[in-house]
């Protein structure tokens, strides 16, 4: 099979089921919800769509999403963005992705999901790849969870958090709060303390690329990690913001270095749909 098919299939398996953590993590969270409740109910449906999405091969969300590929760099000759493009345009003929790719200024379709900057191609350091080996790996986000990300300033007076992992706390669990069952909850956060302001949204999204309970490197923001789920748990949010004990599956935290004048916490919120896979080539 050629690199092109191959990356067809990437997108196919990525747009019609979810990885096994994330299946598992919802699993979990139906069996803690009360049976008959409208989050049981809700977290049910969920998962029969996921089995009926895979069993056969039908996108499982109509939101297709911003198709986001990671490559690793020593792979940055043999797949280039020409290919990933081509791949895309076959993808969306075969309808394993929604004409999805629109023009901000003409609001004209792109309907084979090719345009100047979709879809989105970062070549990365995997470290220690072999010349010519490496990963792909795509992330599918959808629209409605992409509107849920937020980024906070701290000091933030308003909400009475300061320049500290206790105003990053304050900041994700306000997010949380606001964002209510909007974006698909339950929901996964990946977060990023400090950065600027662009690349604290890379990384952030990047955090959704994480495994659900695999911990950050420092201990500080593990520790987080496992308060803010815990804590956010118990906001009463639940699947789609009809109550319940499940409003976030995990939460992936990490930290960039900052300049002395600002101090960012930027979330970027993906719902349960967390659509990601990796393609060995």
């Amino acid at each position: 099979m050629n690199l092109v098919e191959r990356l067809v299939g990437l997108i196919r398996e990525t747009s019609s089921s979810l990885p096994t953590d994330v299946l598992a993590a919802l699993r979990a969270a139906y069996r803690r919800e009360d049976a008959g409740s409208s989050a049981s109910v809700v977290l049910r449906t969920i998962l029969d769509n996921c089995a009926l999405a895979s069993k056969t091969g039908s996108p499982l969300c109509q939101d297709t999403g911003t198709l986001a590929f990671f490559v690793d760099a020593s792979l940055r000759r043999k797949v280039s963005p020409d290919a990933i493009g081509e791949a895309v345009a076959i993808a969306t003929e075969r309808g394993h992705l929604r004409k999805n790719t629109i023009d901000p200024i003409t609001g004209k379709s792109y309907d084979d999901n090719r345009a100047e900057g979709a879809p989105v191609v970062r070549y990365v350091d995997a470290g220690g790849a072999a010349a010519g080996h490496g990963r792909v790996t795509l992330l599918m986000k959808g629209g409605g969870s992409e509107n849920m990300s937020r980024q906070y300033s701290l000091p933030d007076a308003g909400l009475g958090a300061g320049r500290d992992l206790e105003g990053v706390r304050i900041c994700v669990l306000d997010a949380v709060q606001k964002i209510q069952g909007y974006g698909c909850a339950p929901g996964i956060l990946g977060v990023c303390v400090g950065g600027d302001r662009a690349t604290g949204y890379e990384v952030a999204k990047e955090q959704l690329l994480r495994p659900i309970g695999v911990r950050g490197r420092r201990g500080a923001l593990a520790e987080m990690e496992r308060r803010l789920l815990e804590e956010a748990n118990t906001l009463g949010v639940g699947p789609m913001g009809l109550g319940g004990k499940t409003t976030l599956l995990g939460v992936n935290m990490a930290s960039r270095p900052r300049v002395p004048a600002s101090f960012f916490v930027t979330i970027a919120y993906m719902c349960w749909a967390c659509r990601r896979r990796t393609l060995e080539i």
